[in-house]
């Protein structure tokens, strides 16, 4: 009998999640369910799952070999100056790539080129490759690419761009939420599909071909599911997972909303897991980094209290403006600009992994199609943007090249 890749946590009492879920309001490009709850019970892990990430095997079961990431490198692109091994923290940023198809290879190489150069020069070593799929209302069960889902041809070569740059990759597909009535509270948390046989199958044909795109440019992860509080534990889950496992021979992680982290039950067969983490801190714009530390460790410490050396931040980010600590994901809110408000979030943030032995971080995000060498343009870009903006890349910067270890390893002095 196979054992549970990921361990189950501890669950609340139903009367007590009921309490604590709460007002809904906006994270990232998604939609918050509660801000404030009572004491939380121990994350208890299974397994003795360390929380690193494999490396990708040379061959998975059809026999296919994935390249070495260090086989070739392109004249001209710049590369890590150390490259993410097991054990290491990973350090890095999610890419959100809404494809065009009317952009040409040329111009989707040229892109990927320009957003390594940029990861390299914040001294990041990996990066997380996320795309939108697609799904008819809450009820349906039919999953589908669709005009900005990228080939997974295209995404390989993207992939392997990133490799000849030194960079650790994950592949993180997530379910768009255009056609889930996002203002009368519909997301993909709360998906119900009328059959979960079919919408589990037409999920497995979906994913497949980007999962052997995937082996083959030597992914080191490949994220199975991003925030599907609602589909947590379902038992179909395993046989997904095997199938993903047998095709893909890096490391299956699944991504959890916050809320569900902190209150809920983790139940997913997969190898390890990642929290989109946008806890809301209530404290003035001038608050220092200590404070947002410590508002971020009270939310922590309802699950466990402690190194968490299991746990990767997958989600991490905030808006660049007034107000922004009390929803720190509120993606489409454009307040006033304060970029120290900003700086300062991703300074505590890093500090919080650091200190307790986190796996890393991955904020969010920059746009394919963006270039991020440029200063955002306020009147169009979402304030959780962070290229272009000195203060927060300094912060990024400053994190990426501290004397951090690793998970269960102690900080350098």
């Amino acid at each position: 009998m196979k054992s549970a890749r990921l361990p189950m946590l501890a669950v609340l009492p139903v009367a007590v999640i009921s309490f604590v879920i709460a007002v809904p309001f906006v994270a990232g490009d998604h939609p918050l369910r509660w801000e404030s709850g009572s004491l939380m019970p121990t994350l208890v892990l299974k397994g003795g799952d360390t929380g690193g990430s494999k490396a990708p095997a040379s061959s998975a079961a059809d026999g296919t070999t994935a390249p070495s990431t260090t086989d070739t490198s392109t004249a001209g692109t710049a590369r890590v100056a150390k490259e993410w091994k097991e054990g290491m923290p990973q350090w890095g940023v999610q890419i959100y790539w809404e494809d065009n198809p009317d952009h040409d290879l040329e111009y989707v190489e040229k892109q990927a080129k320009l957003h390594s150069d940029y990861l390299v020069g914040l001294h990041a070593n990996s990066v997380s490759v996320s795309f939108p799929f697609y799904t008819g209302d809450l009820t349906s069960t039919k999953i589908s690419g669709g005009d900005m889902t990228p080939t997974p041809d295209r995404l390989a070569r993207v992939l392997r761009i990133f490799h000849e740059a030194g960079l650790r990759t994950t592949v993180r597909p997530i379910m768009d939420e255009e056609s889930l009535d996002v203002a009368n509270g519909g997301w993909r948390g709360k998906i119900d599909p009328a059959d979960r046989d079919a919408w589990f199958a037409s999920y497995e044909k979906f994913l497949t071909p980007y999962l052997k795109a995937a082996h083959g440019a030597g992914a080191t992860t490949f994220t199975i599911g991003t925030e599907l509080n609602s589909m947590e534990g379902d038992p179909r889950w395993e046989a997904l997972v095997d199938s993903a496992e047998s095709t893909f021979s890096g490391e299956v992680s699944y991504d959890a909303n916050w809320d569900n982290y902190v209150s809920g039950r983790i139940d997913m067969p997969v190898s390890h897991l990642g929290i989109d983490a946008y806890f809301p801190v209530k404290v003035p714009d001038t608050a220092p980094v200590k404070t947002l530390v410590d508002g971020w460790n009270k939310w922590l410490d309802r699950k466990a209290t402690g190194p968490l050396p299991h746990i990767t931040i997958a989600e991490a980010g905030i808006g660049a403006m007034n107000g922004a600590y009390h929803a720190p994901g509120d993606f489409y809110t454009k307040r006033a600009v304060n970029p120290q408000v900003q700086a300062n979030w991703y300074t505590a943030v890093c500090q919080v992994v650091q200190e307790r032995k986190m796996s890393g971080v991955y904020w969010w995000s920059v746009y394919f199609d963006d270039d991020p060498n440029t200063k955002p343009d306020e009147k169009v870009a979402s304030r959780l943007d962070f290229a272009g903006r000195p203060l927060s890349e300094k912060a990024i910067k400053s994190c990426f090249t501290s004397a951090y270890a690793g998970p269960g390893t102690d900080t350098a002095s």
